[in-house]
């Protein structure tokens, strides 16, 4: 994981300084700054491919820059294109090949690219900056205005705190030209719905994903996987051992006491052959925890902050105890295939709907927590489920299958793996049980004892007033917001609300995002 920065104007680099410096833990293995005449650019590197200093940004082609954080799947193919249209290449970094694309193809480059990615482009031939991020957004990019009216981008908010008035998340999938945003790919729109029968569909699901899988294993670092012991981490590990010559690295957390996933991720682990770390939290360090975690992820959305306390301590240790600089994660499996709640969709028409809403909105919710704890340990996310042509194709398979009709959600996903000796029949048909659940069901109800301790009745209905969107409804959720506030003030706008069943599908009336509130939670805890 990297940081970049960009000041599109006449700035103060001490100014600039003082912002960029604050993300350092993104890449902390070499940091530059750079004048363009016309505004600034900033880099903090986390060398994952081309380890050589050549491999260091900005690059530089004809008076033009480019910062990139980003990880450019099958890019030498690319590369040889350009080489035989006359480019030549100081570095093994894929990132390289950017500023040669945007000379030849200009901004159709980015509907171009297989990749996870955030860049902010100067071209000196014009004097103009262009931006651009990734369609799911799993790389991060926020922008703002300064008081001259002058746009700035960086890959955190926190970068941009005291530099810009509002703050706002770069939508994913689109680029930013001429003072203008376009969206050059939206990754939720079906042009015609996919007619497969589900034989057929999970052919391809399996394909897909393990393609998937398979380009994120290329690195010049080393790799290690997060696996929580539920269905999406263990697929993405199995998958990762079959196709890995020596055992690989996993990694599970949980409260000591009643971590659910833990027993399920050493079922996995020993299933698969991998090597294998356990690490344990405490109620405290959970709680002393809790305002370094909001700060870090720059958002006050419970079930965000829930779930981050369990993966932040583990990638801490991974961060402590190994060499290892990339990390491969389940994310993103429940916005395309259902959560707990999806089971009461009223349709399929409508099922379809919310996965749309939800992987529209996965960058200010499961995608930013997987980044923020990871890359503030110094490690690189890769997020397997998140490969455009998997998620392309699976959001365009006909909802009608995949609705939870079968009595088992998820089901493509699991019979896509059925009988191929991936995973023991005991964990890829269990039960869905919430990763903040999972670490221990005691997790969650530390932090809202917690919150209860910090406020009257009377000073909840109090506080609340002063916030007019996304008002906490809770005093766990007034405790994260006024933790948010301290160190993002007024930048409330960046998250859209807070992440919670469809409450207008019956039985998802609830005032709690976990499963756990959801009568269908059943064995999932278990």
């Amino acid at each position: 994981m990297c940081s970049i920065m960009g000041y599109c104007g006449r700035a103060d680099i001490k100014t600039f300084e003082k912002g960029f410096c604050r993300t350092v833990s993104r890449g902390p293995d070499d940091s530059r700054i750079i004048d363009t005449g016309k505004g600034i650019l900033g880099f903090h590197r986390l060398s994952i491919m081309g380890l050589t200093p050549s491999g260091m940004q900005p690059f530089e082609l004809d008076g033009s820059y480019v910062v990139c954080n980003g990880e450019l799947y099958g890019f030498e193919k690319e590369r040889e294109r350009l080489k035989e249209k006359g480019y030549s290449f100081k570095s093994d970094s894929d990132c390289e090949i950017i500023l040669p694309m945007y000379f030849e193809y200009g901004t159709d480059m980015f509907s171009m690219l297989d990749a996870e990615f955030a860049c902010i482009i100067f071209d000196g031939r014009t004097d103009e900056y262009i931006a651009a991020r990734d369609p799911i957004g799993i790389r991060p990019l926020y922008y703002g205005y300064d008081e001259k009216g002058d746009i700035l981008f960086a890959s955190e908010a926190k970068n941009l705190v005291g530099l810009a008035g509002k703050i706002m998340p770069f939508p994913p999938g689109h680029y930013y030209k001429d003072g203008k945003f376009f969206c050059y790919c939206d990754i939720t729109k079906v042009s015609s719905v996919c007619r497969d029968n589900v034989e057929t569909a999970c052919g391809k699901i399996y394909e897909k994903l393990v393609a998937g899988v398979k380009k994120r294993l290329v690195s010049d670092a080393k790799v290690g996987f997060l696996l929580s012991g539920g269905l999406d981490s263990s697929l993405v590990c199995a998958i990762a051992a079959k196709q890995s010559e020596k055992p690989i690295e996993t990694f599970a957390i949980g409260m000591s006491e009643d971590a659910i996933d833990l027993k399920y991720a050493k079922q996995v682990a020993d299933f698969i052959g991998s090597h294998h770390t356990e690490v344990y939290m405490t109620p405290e360090e959970v709680i002393s925890s809790l305002e370094d975690v909001i700060c870090l992820l720059g958002t006050y959305d419970i079930t965000t902050i829930r779930a981050s306390m369990g993966m932040y301590l583990v990638c801490k240790a991974i961060h402590e105890l190994t060499d290892i600089r990339v990390i491969l994660t389940g994310e993103i499996s429940d916005e395309l295939f259902g959560y707990k709640y999806t089971d009461f969709a009223p349709s399929a028409e409508d099922f379809q709907k919310e996965a749309e809403k939800r992987v529209r909105e996965l960058h200010m919710y499961d995608v930013l927590r997987a980044d923020r704890c990871i890359s503030v340990n110094s490690l690189e996310a890769r997020v397997p489920f998140g490969d455009l042509d998997f998620v392309k194709y699976v959001m365009s398979i006909d909802p009608a299958i995949k609705i939870n009709t079968y009595g088992k959600g998820k089901y493509l996903l699991r019979h896509a793996f059925e009988g191929k000796g991936y995973l023991p029949d005991s964990i890829l048909w269990r039960e869905k049980a919430a990763f903040s659940d999972a670490v221990g069901h005691s997790m969650v109800d530390y932090l809202k004892e917690y919150a209860e301790k910090q406020y009257s009745d009377a000073q909840f209905k109090e506080k609340i007033q002063k916030y007019s969107h996304a008002r906490p409804f809770t005093k766990e959720s007034l405790l994260y917001r006024e933790i948010f506030e301290k160190y993002y003030p007024g930048q409330a706008e960046m998250v859209v609300d807070f992440w919670m069943p469809n409450k207008s599908w019956q039985g998802c009336d609830v005032d709690d995002p976990s499963a756990r509130v959801l009568s269908n939670y059943g064995e999932s805890g278990k």
